[in-house]
């Protein structure tokens, strides 16, 4: 049942995107970064966490997890470290898919020929 609630979670979450890329103007860039900043929201009220409980990995992976992903980090943060968490906490909790992200990059990078399209 765990894989079908995170395919049914992750599904909708793309389902989503995929219309506001199709039936607005919203580039990818702007979708991405209110992705992101939804999951920040959601997570600040409350509504976010319920979600990742039912939908595992379908709610974590995509960009709204990400932001979740931050969220946690600067409350975390500002529990311990007071208003400087602020600052440092939501790097230090996505700290890991940052890095994975730079390193496959460059990965990437070296292993093909990177270019622009013809």
């Amino acid at each position: 049942m765990e894989y079908l609630n995170a395919f049914l979670c992750g599904g909708v979450l793309c389902a989503i995107g995929q219309i506001l890329i199709d039936k607005t103007k919203l580039t990818p860039a702007r979708i991405l970064t209110g992705y992101v900043v939804a999951g920040v929201l959601l997570s600040a009220i409350g509504l976010y966490e319920p979600l990742v409980e039912w939908g595992g990995a379908g709610a974590t992976v995509p960009l709204t997890g990400f932001g979740h992903n931050l969220a946690k980090g600067v409350k975390k943060a500002v529990g311990e470290k007071g208003w400087l968490g602020v600052l440092t906490g939501g790097l230090t909790a996505a700290s890991g898919g940052i890095t994975a992200a730079v390193v496959f990059g460059v990965v990437m990078a070296l292993l093909f020929k990177p270019g622009e399209k013809r």
